[in-house]
Parts: C-alpha cells; structure tokens; sequence
C-alpha cells in the first residue's frame, strides 16, 4: 500500500530519487517559462495566468488522485505528511512573500531555476532571498510567540469547512473549473497585442469541455464512493500494524503507566471505553470515557490527531479485548502514540490494590511515582516510544 517508504530502500537511493526529482521539477519550471520574471509577473497584471493555471492543475490533479487512491484502499492517507497550520503567521507570511514576488517577479523555488539559468534578476532575487532567511533565522527569537501561534496540526479545509473529503473535493474541483475559465477570458481581456498568446479556450473548446466532465466526474465518484472508515481501513490496512500486536509492543504495564501519568515532560490522554456505569463507579485520573461509536466521529480524532509529539495516547478497559479494536480503528486513523493498559483495569486493581504506602493505602485513581519503589526496577518492560519531532528557525537553526 501506497506511500512508498524510501527508508527501505537504503539511503542513497533515497538521495537519488529526490534529486531526480527536484532536477526534473526545475526542468519543468523552466520549460513552462518560470525562470523568466516577466512572465511570472504578468498574472499580476492579468495578462498570463499561466502560474496560476499551473498551480490550479497541480492541486486538482494531487487532490484527485490522493483521495482516489485512498477510497480505493491504494492508499494510506494518513501516512501522508500535512504540514502544520500556523494560521495568522501565515497569512502575515503569504502576504509578505506577495509582495516580494509582484515587486521582484519571482518566488524563492523559481529564483533557483532562473539563476541555474544565468539569468542575473534571478541570481539578485536569490542572493536577496538567502540574506532575508538568515536574517529571519537570527530574528525570529524576538517574536516567536507570535511565530508558534494558532497552531493547528494537520489541519484540512475540510476540518475548517466541516465538510466531508468527498464533498471538499467536489467543491475545489467545481471552483477551479469556473477560475480556469475565467482566467483564460481574462487574459483575452487584458493581454496586449501581439505580445502574449491569444486565449484558446475557443481552440479546444470541447476538449476543455470533456476534460471537465471526466474531472468532474471523478470528484463525484470520490464523494459518492466515499473514503475508508476505520472497519474497511483495517480489512485493507490491518496486516501492516498486526505484528505490534502479536509482539505486545502495545501493551504497556501498568508501572509504566504510572511512571508516564506522573512525567511532566509528557501529555497523556487515558480513553476509557467501559460503559458509562461502570466509569462513575472508577476511573482512572483525567480518563476519558469513550466508545466505539465514537471511533468513527470525525472530530473525536481530530482531537487526537492534534496532540504534540509527546503526547501518548492509552486505552484502558476492563480486559484487553476490549480496547484491541478501538486500538486497531485508531491506528488506522493516524492516531500516534497509541497503547492498550496491559490486561485491562481488572490488572490494575489486582496489582495495587493490596499495597501500602506511607501506612495509607494506594489512592488507584492516581497512583504517585513513590508507587514505583515498591516493585523491582525489572519488574516491566518499558515499551513508550515517543515520536519527536524538530522545528527549525532559517539558516542558523
């Protein structure tokens, strides 16, 4: 199943894959005409649109083809890396590079093609774009509040509008046909004569129009056929996260638990999925009560989705039965960090419920780290294996 792991295929494999794929990114770019500045600054007079036909093409075409792909089953999307939202240091950003795009006519990606080129705007664009990183990267500490704020991790326009994959698919589909038209009257509109290309929409007519149709079409076989939910993800997904299973990788001891409750340096979430009787009646500090219906709600793992890298995830209930399924529809869902309390709450109790700290017994809804000088330091495995991950701040991070 689709993505590749380039991992496996050693490093310098890797190496050469996407240096293939950069050098034919720029081949690309400079062929389409995007190492001259004039032509990329023209759509800002609405006389080329060819950057923003290009850009239009790339997302309809990615869109189609991962969400395709991913109802098919071909595809893990989850396993695809979404850069995290920054919102407002991103608009202030995006508006930023604007303005250094329509005053020096190029952006930081087709500067490089420009100069590799030898074309000199190219290489002062580039030279200026260096200097502006670096200066960035010494600044950035005096506003870095403002830089790590309105965060939200993995965040799709669908989670913003509160719509469905099939039906946000449909709907940038349908806008991009309408602005591809548009734009090309545009440019009939605005072009000068006998300098850039007359508009050839009434060239090919039908083809753009049986074009549309067969985009068009897809996007709604994307909506009606719908994406995998957790059950049909794990049917297709299952025999890759199995074995962690069968290892008991994921099975952490209750020691550890306790050690990770009472970690500072860890955000830990404890999702309960014993019925609701049974939880007024004992629960674990903090615990979450969850069910399997709620598995399958979008904003329920959108909040797990959003837990920074040190967050860890564990399911308890009263036997591990139980919670392997919740685990199973979680994992496929991208949920990281995930782990099942070792044979359940009916473990838990057995094991503290007997021992004396302090004279006074356990409180087991939130067992101090003291509780672990009770029992030999070999007494568990440790199986908690964080994903971090690095932020990096320009050219002297």
């Amino acid at each position: 199943m689709l993505p590749i792991d380039m991992s496996d295929f050693g490093k310098w494999i890797g190496y050469l894959t996407f240096f293939t794929v950069g050098v034919s990114f720029g081949a690309v770019l400079e062929m389409a005409g995007f190492g001259d500045s004039r032509k990329l600054a023209a759509q800002f007079y609405f006389k080329d649109m060819t950057v923003f036909k290009t850009m239009f093409t790339s997302i309809i075409v990615a869109c189609l083809l991962i969400f395709l792909f991913s109802a098919l089953g071909l595809l893990d999307f989850s396993q695809i890396y979404v850069n995290p939202t920054y919102l407002w240091p991103g608009v202030v950003g995006g508006l930023i590079m604007g303005v250094g795009f329509i005053i020096g006519g190029y952006c930081p990606g087709t500067s490089i093609v420009s100069a590799a080129s030898l074309k000199i705007d190219g290489m002062v664009f580039l030279i200026g774009t260096l200097i502006g990183a670096g200066l960035f990267g010494e600044t950035v500490k005096y506003y870095s509040d403002f830089w790590n704020s309105s965060f939200t991790d993995r965040w799709l326009l669908s989670d913003w509008l509160n719509w469905s994959i099939g039906a946000t698919v449909v709907a940038i589909t349908v806008m991009a046909l309408i602005l591809f038209y548009f734009a090309e009257k545009t440019e009939a509109l605005f072009q000068d004569k006998g300098t850039v290309e007359k508009a050839i929409w009434n060239k090919n007519k039908k083809t753009y129009l049986a074009s549309a149709v067969v985009i068009f079409l897809i996007s709604l076989f994307i909506w009606s056929f719908g994406q995998p939910d957790p059950k049909r993800k794990w049917n297709i997904m299952g025999a890759q996260y199995q074995p962690q299973l069968d290892s008991r990788e994921v099975f952490i001891h209750p020691l550890e638990y306790v050690k990770t409750w009472n970690d500072a340096n860890v955000k830990l979430v404890t999702l309960d999925m014993r019925s609701e009787d049974e939880f007024k009646q004992f629960h674990l500090d903090s615990a979450k009560r969850f069910s399997l219906e709620d598995v399958v709600k979008k904003e329920f793992v959108f909040d797990l989705l959003q837990l920074p890298p040190q967050g860890v995830v564990v399911i308890v209930s009263n036997t591990e039965e139980e919670a392997v399924r919740a685990w199973q529809w979680l994992k496929v869902q991208g949920v990281a960090n995930l782990y099942i309390l070792e044979n359940g709450l009916n473990n838990w109790n057995q094991l503290f419920s007997d021992k004396v700290l302090h004279l006074e017994k356990i409180d087991l809804t939130r067992p101090s780290a003291k509780v672990l000088e009770l029992f030999p330091k070999d007494f568990y495995k440790a199986k908690i294996k964080l994903k971090t991950t690095k932020k990096g701040a320009g050219l002297c991070s």
